[in-house]
């Protein structure tokens, strides 16, 4: 019979020699754009066990509000902003105006928490654009967060400040062969 070595489960806390720190990654575009690989990223990181959050602002008509979170497997949670239609102008009305606050308010608790190791903020720099988010917000949680936090921003003409605070800048380009 073939012994099998006891190995820590991805969640449990290892001890290691050096801190573990997360990375602020960027993957941007200079059209709006739905990064299928950064879900295919949360997908494949969820499979293997690590607690993903994905927080879409923008994007609503389905209901669904930070309290009724949609679960992909067992470790990827994923909200949308309360809203009755996806939001593409800086012109909301009061409750829609509630609702992506409540969102963003919602969000930040969760990541202080620590529950999740990874969490994609889509279409962040739309919301900051569009003035609905401040960025000077979005840089005091990302100084803020717990360390060991992966954090992805997507979305179209990420500021610069943010762009600053990444690790890892992905841009992606639609590019047209005659």
């Amino acid at each position: 019979m073939v012994a099998q070595l006891e190995t820590p489960s991805v969640n449990s806390t290892l001890s290691l020699p050096y801190p573990v720190e997360g990375l602020v990654q960027v993957f941007t575009s200079s059209h709006r754009n739905f990064f299928t690989s950064v879900m295919a990223q949360s997908l494949r990181i969820a499979g293997q066990g690590t607690p993903v959050l994905v927080v879409q602002f923008l994007k609503g008509g389905i209901h669904q509000g930070q309290d009724r979170p949609m679960q992909l497997g067992q470790h990827l949670d994923w909200i949308r902003c309360d809203l009755p239609r996806c939001i593409d102008t800086p012109q909301l009305d009061d409750s829609e105006n509630q609702a992506l606050q409540q969102l963003w308010q919602h969000t930040q608790k969760l990541v202080c928490e620590g529950k999740y190791s990874l969490v994609v903020l889509d279409e962040l720099s739309l919301a900051i654009n569009f003035g609905l988010i401040p960025e000077s917000e979005v840089l005091e949680f990302l100084a803020k967060r717990p360390p060991n936090v992966d954090i992805i921003l997507t979305g179209p003409e990420m500021p610069k400040s943010l762009l600053d605070a990444a690790d890892q800048i992905t841009e992606i380009r639609r590019s047209h062969r005659p």
